[in-house]
């Protein structure tokens, strides 16, 4: 029998969350260099964006320089793996025939702006073109394959978007770069407000007083009782 001055250990009371501490010193040092780069990231998503809008044209220069170094370098690689001691010889043929290409393509993306972005935007509609037949042809060809209609559905766009950047690729580089523009300012505001809350949720922790969440069921006594 327990005697009635037994009584059991305190403990904490139902409906209620125990308080959080503050955070330990090397978590809340990870943490601040977290929110500095979530904004360090949405700035410069945001003065991209900004640059993007404003000089379009030169922007479209930068990318078209850049693309022709991409293709000069990946074209280096490729003839070195053509030149590997233990490649077959088709693949070797391979190799060096797309690592010529490459590089012609590069150099050419040197001789001017309009070339560089004339080769860019018919990468890119080569690029969207095969994979949305690749991707309509595997979801049409695969009755069981989960979200079947939505394959098609992104294949078939995917192919008419290739098809319109060949046709018209100036036009289609043009709009495609305001878009980016303006998907860069949305993503770099999101990413600033995101390391704006986490810095408010730091400053709660570190001093201890993170707030508490109200239970949803009161451990009250009714007054009858």
């Amino acid at each position: 029998m327990t005697s009635p001055t037994d009584s059991p250990a305190p403990g904490p009371s139902r409906g209620t969350e125990p308080e959080q501490g503050p955070l330990p010193e090397g978590m809340a040092a990870l943490a601040n260099i977290g929110w500095q780069i979530l904004l360090t990231m949405g700035l410069a998503a945001i003065a991209l964006g900004v640059v993007v809008l404003v000089w379009p044209g030169a922007t479209l220069r930068v990318v078209g320089i850049l693309f022709g170094v991409y293709l000069l370098v990946t074209g280096v690689f490729q003839l070195a793996a053509a030149f590997g001691t233990h490649v077959p010889r088709h693949l070797r043929v391979l190799h060096f025939i797309t690592g010529a290409a490459s590089i012609l393509l590069g150099l050419l993306c040197f001789r001017g702006p309009l070339e560089s972005i004339l080769l860019l935007a018919l990468w890119i509609g080569f690029s969207w073109l095969l994979r949305g037949i690749t991707e309509t042809a595997a979801a049409a060809s695969a009755p069981a394959m989960p979200g079947r209609g939505w394959h098609v559905a992104f294949g078939i766009i995917g192919t008419m978007a290739g098809i319109v950047m060949i046709v018209m690729p100036f036009v289609s580089i043009a709009t495609l770069t305001l878009v980016v523009g303006v998907m860069a300012i949305v993503l770099g505001l999101t990413e600033v407000v995101r390391a704006i809350r986490t810095r408010v949720e730091i400053g709660h922790l570190a001093s201890g007083t993170a707030t508490q969440r109200r239970p949803l069921f009161h451990a009250r006594p009714h007054p009858q009782h």
